[in-house]
């Protein structure tokens, strides 16, 4: 889903007639902003166009990925707790995940052999061949968006970016991810009210 939802962005005289209404804009800091924004959503369709392709979702992606040994190309294998961290999501979340990708028997839930107690989740041989297939083209695609600029520029853009992701972390910590709340329990259906008795007249005895 974009993150800005905005067909042509506003010129920069808009943003600074606009700042006359609100003091806190300031427009030179606004349109970088936009154009950050507009820029991710563009990076970001790029690379799901290719992902919906070969049925796969951003999450799903993260999960294989996190399960590919980079040096060598090969499975490593990662508890369901350490997955969801490196993720930055959920326990629950991460279950879902692991649950379709199974289902596709692209990874596989085993015992720990360290600790019998824990599951860990590994690659299947069937999952490492599906990255080793997608990874070529989704590395082009990445290369293809970033030729326009000089190495010098790739190296400032990105020192750019982590001043911003820092002050973003300093200034606006994001919260804990927060496990989803038990469902509550199945209400009580409610008694039915007891029949009313209903007493009859008593009849007067004839003198």
């Amino acid at each position: 889903m974009p993150l800005l939802l905005l067909k042509d962005l506003p010129r920069y005289e808009c943003l600074l007639e606009a700042a006359k209404r609100y003091p806190a804009l300031e427009p030179s800091a606004c349109e970088v902003f936009l154009h950050l924004l507009r820029t991710g959503d563009e990076a970001f369709r790029v690379i799901e166009q290719h992902f919906q392709a070969r049925g796969l979702s951003q999450g799903r992606f993260t999960v294989l990925m996190l399960l590919c040994d980079k040096t060598c190309g090969e499975s490593h294998a990662l508890t369901p707790a350490q997955l969801a961290e490196k993720a930055g999501v959920t326990r629950a979340t991460m279950t879902g995940l692991i649950d379709t990708l199974e289902r596709d028997k692209m990874v596989l839930r085993q015992p720990d052999p360290a600790d019998r107690r824990q599951i860990t989740v590994s690659l299947t041989p069937r999952g490492l061949a599906f990255l080793n297939d997608l990874l070529p083209e989704h590395f082009r695609r990445i290369a293809s968006l970033l030729l326009v600029l000089s190495e010098k520029e790739r190296r400032t853009i990105v020192r750019l970016l982590g001043k911003i992701a820092a002050r973003a972390a300093d200034e606006f910590p994001a919260a804990p991810a927060a496990e989803p709340a038990p469902p509550p329990p199945p209400a009580t259906p409610p008694r039915a009210p007891a029949p009313r008795r209903i007493s009859r007249p008593r009849r007067s005895r004839a003198a």
